[in-house]
């Protein structure tokens, strides 16, 4: 079984509308982004490779998370994730090789949370639909893939495991 991790970044500071790309996180984004990195380690959850959005809330969203291990995982910044709409975000699933069990991408709404929703199967979804839709900052989906290779990943072929914000752990979350 394979495992999909979809992390949207953490609390950032209000767009300007000119420099969306080179928004940084607030304080409170920067503590949640660390407290879901200790959740994944804390639930054996690491990530075999990573890739993250090149934004800047992004790409600190993920190193503060990824202290968290022991070792850091294998990260690749794709310019692609920015603005990505789930086909973009498929895509990008299905060319990552066969030796990866644990992928975690990190990235944006609402291209996240669709990508939640249309890859999960619909009864495993149901209970979390509100929080599939919304994906609040911080928030990370963990989905179950079968063993297909990632090349084979389809809309529709996944469990939606759980999703755990911030604030569902008690700590934090805007």
């Amino acid at each position: 079984m394979r495992r999909l991790i979809l992390f949207r970044h953490a609390k950032a500071e209000p767009s300007d509308g000119s420099a969306d790309h080179g928004r940084r996180l607030v304080e409170s984004g920067r503590a949640d982004a660390a407290r879901m990195g200790r959740w994944l380690a804390e639930n054996d959850l690491r990530p075999d490779a990573t890739l993250c959005s090149t934004a800047a809330r992004a790409r600190a969203t993920w190193e503060l998370a990824s202290e968290a291990f022991e070792s850091a995982p294998e990260v690749r910044f794709e310019e692609g994730i920015y603005g990505a709409s789930p086909g973009s975000l498929l895509a990008l699933t299905r060319n990552v090789g066969d030796e990866v069990g644990t992928l975690a991408i990190v990235g944006h709404n609402p291209g996240l949370a669709q990508f939640v929703e249309m890859l999960a199967t619909k009864d495993s979804r149901s209970a979390s639909q509100e929080q599939v839709e919304a994906l609040p900052t911080a928030g990370v989906a963990v989905l179950e893939l079968s063993d297909g290779g990632w090349g084979a990943t389809a809309f529709g072929g996944a469990r939606l495991d759980r999703i755990v914000t911030p604030k569902t752990l008690g700590e934090g979350g805007e």
